[in-house]
């Protein structure tokens, strides 16, 4: 083992090929098995292997070597400067600095690579956590020494066998995802925009639209995303916050882990990639299934205000309405690859609640403009949030009154904060009336 795990060796011997392939073991694949964990102990710090999910990825997404073509550049450059005056006139929220691109499949997995890590760092924690506890667990007494040694090679596989996945995840992604705000959160650098012409022209082979009219759509969709994240600063973090925290309320299975563990068949590691992809070994917690409904809040807020404002900027086109709702269902039901990620870190991407947030966003744009609107996004607090989507009549109500000039109604909490801030305002400086103001003339006050 210790010739084997070293790298002494440079990899297996031949004849030890012979035998593994003489007992039904594939020898290809435990060859790059024992690369990975030759690697793996040579490093020493038994973590996830991120560079091998990024290899893994980009090895999908760029198989076929698509780039982007002078005619495709061309095609999607005029379909968002047409797009960015038409946006100008259905939102307030400025323009990007730098120009919208197109990107191929390998670009888009670069560069939204950090952020899928970011995601996924909490689970893979949990995987490698439980695959540790399940050794140490299993262990007889006698040899629970060997188990502090043996956790990190374990975290090591663990977190090799889920960088893997994640990558293969990512990299099928790149070749589904129409632009870079496709799947409603913020993956894409601040302030950047992006089609993959690859996957638009596969996006839009069978609907019998107008391309032009069709990439026009898609081109203000995605920049009406990246305005408002580069606008509403805060937004990213808060989203980012929100995905974490779902992801953090999933744990793994520790009875189908053990399960797992006792009929695991090294010659078939297909059935372990499986169960992985599948989100076998994943269960919510209770604390993660309120996060999740948290997060799909927010999304859904986040995807009907797009919805709305592409409406608007996109009314000239004869077939805006089409397309919106080809958008709507391929983003309500999901792409194998965005499923397959669901089941990896446990995490449902799709906003189910959009057509109630789009119609609550519709309902402000009425009533009160674009203006008011879009200043909802100036600050955390102002957002709308779930009881506005179920009920965007009282939200709407609050803007009128605000915008007539009207101090909106005081409720309960209102008076019990006030009385509590004014009872410690008290307690520091001592009773008011027992003040005097040095400005203040002396003599009897006026009543």
């Amino acid at each position: 083992m210790r010739q084997l795990l070293g790298g002494g060796g440079g990899g297996l011997d031949p004849a030890m090929l012979e035998r593994l392939s003489g007992m039904g073991i594939d020898p290809a694949m435990m060859q790059t098995v024992m690369q990975h964990l030759q690697g793996a102990m040579q490093s020493g710090d038994g973590g996830i292997s991120w560079d091998l999910a990024k290899r893994q990825a980009l090895h999908i997404a760029n198989q076929d070597g698509h780039g982007v073509t002078t005619g495709e550049r061309s095609e999607m450059d005029q379909a968002f400067a047409l797009a960015t005056l038409w946006l100008s006139e259905a939102t307030t929220i400025a323009d990007l600095p730098n120009p919208p691109k197109p990107l191929t499949r390998g670009g888009w997995v670069e560069a939204t690579l950090p952020v899928w890590q970011e995601l996924a760092a909490p689970v893979a924690t949990s995987m490698a956590d439980a695959m540790t506890a399940a050794l140490r667990e299993q262990m007889p007494e006698e040899m629970q020494g060997l188990v502090q040694n043996a956790g990190r090679l374990m975290r090591t596989v663990a977190g090799s066998l889920f960088a893997t996945q994640l990558g293969h995840v990512v990299g099928n992604l790149s070749k589904e995802v129409v632009s870079g705000g496709d799947v409603g959160i913020p993956v894409m650098p601040d302030g950047e925009a992006a089609i993959l012409p690859q996957n638009f022209s596969d996006f839009g082979r069978d609907l019998e639209i107008p391309e032009d009219q069709l990439a026009l759509y898609i081109a203000a969709r995605e920049l009406a995303h990246a305005r408002l994240f580069r606008h509403a600063k805060w937004l990213r973090l808060h989203v980012i916050s929100h995905v974490a925290e779902a992801a953090r309320g999933v744990r793994m299975d520790d009875e189908k882990l053990q399960d797992l563990a006792e009929r695991f068949d090294p010659s078939n590691p297909a059935e372990l990639q499986s169960i992985i992809a599948e989100g076998g070994l994943i269960v919510r917690t209770e604390e993660g299934q309120t996060a999740l409904t948290r997060l799909e809040n927010l999304l859904a807020t986040i995807e009907g205000w797009v919805d709305v404002v592409t409406a608007d900027a996109t009314s000239r086109l004869p077939s805006s309405v089409r397309v919106a709702e080809v958008v709507r269902r391929r983003r309500a039901v999901g792409g194998p690859a965005e499923q397959a990620l669901g089941a990896l870190v446990g995490l449902e991407l799709r906003p189910r609640r959009m057509r109630e947030a789009a119609a609550m966003w519709r309902a402000v744009t009425d009533a009160v403009g674009v203006g008011p609107r879009d200043a909802l996004w100036d600050y955390p607090d102002l957002i709308p949030t779930s009881e506005d989507i179920d009920d965007p009549a009282a939200l709407v109500a609050r803007l009128e009154a605000r915008a007539r000039g009207e101090e909106p109604a005081r409720d309960e909490m209102d008076d019990a904060l006030e009385a509590l801030l004014a009872g410690e305002a008290e307690n520091e400086t001592g009773p008011a009336e027992d003040e005097t103001r040095d400005d203040e003339p002396e003599g009897p006050r006026p009543v």
